[in-house]
């Protein structure tokens, strides 16, 4: 069984505080795919900066709608696919509320089950929360106040989406927290305890 794993930095195992990445002990996909075992593969696509739909005037090539395609198809077939985005969306330039976000990430299901079929099963992680001041001096200057609301409205957005199309769902501010570090990144132990998250989801699936 193979899952596919498309996000964000948070995807890719960005370490809080910009040192670098944590390796395949601490990753939370990693983590997923030691735990599930040989008869499973998880396929990591994290990218730093990524978006839904939106496009970075600072970062290019962000959209996650311009190479989730292709992603699909050098991939296929996969019996899961999993897609945590929404944090990089939440940055001030974007002026975004959680709705608008859900209507990015809404394109992005259905482009899935245009290439890959209509049955595909889809996980939709709505991400953990930007932490409070994440935006004050010494931290990330790309998100303000009202960034970390916004990422606090997204949970209710993406399960409303997820019932609608039948994907399943996870929110992961419900099982971590971003790092006091930087206020936006995942912990070493938010990257165990997601990886435990996702791991009962993929052993209830039929």
């Amino acid at each position: 069984m193979e899952i596919l794993v498309y996000g964000d930095s948070n995807t890719y195992g960005y370490i809080p505080g910009g040192f670098g990445r944590y390796d395949e002990n601490t990753r939370w996909t990693r983590l997923l795919d030691k735990k599930l075992g040989d008869s499973y593969r998880v396929i990591d696509e994290g990218l730093c900066g990524r978006t839904t739909v939106f496009d970075d005037e600072i970062r290019t090539g962000r959209r996650g709608i311009d190479n989730l395609g292709v992603v699909l198809e050098s991939h296929r077939p996969v019996s899961l696919v999993t897609i945590m985005l929404g944090t990089n969306d939440c940055k001030a330039r974007f002026n975004n509320s959680a709705g608008t976000i859900a209507r990015g990430l809404e394109r992005l299901i259905i482009l899935t089950r245009q290439v890959t079929g209509n049955n595909q099963r889809i996980l939709i992680i709505s991400p953990i929360h930007l932490g409070e001041g994440v935006g004050h001096p010494g931290f990330d200057p790309e998100f303000d106040d009202n960034s970390v609301e916004v990422s606090k409205g997204l949970a209710d957005a993406y399960r409303d989406l997820a019932e609608r199309y039948g994907c399943l769902f996870l929110d992961a501010a419900q099982v971590a927290e971003p790092s006091e570090v930087d206020r936006e990144h995942l912990t070493e132990e938010g990257h165990a305890a997601l990886a435990d998250a996702v791991y009962e989801i993929v052993k209830n699936l039929d």
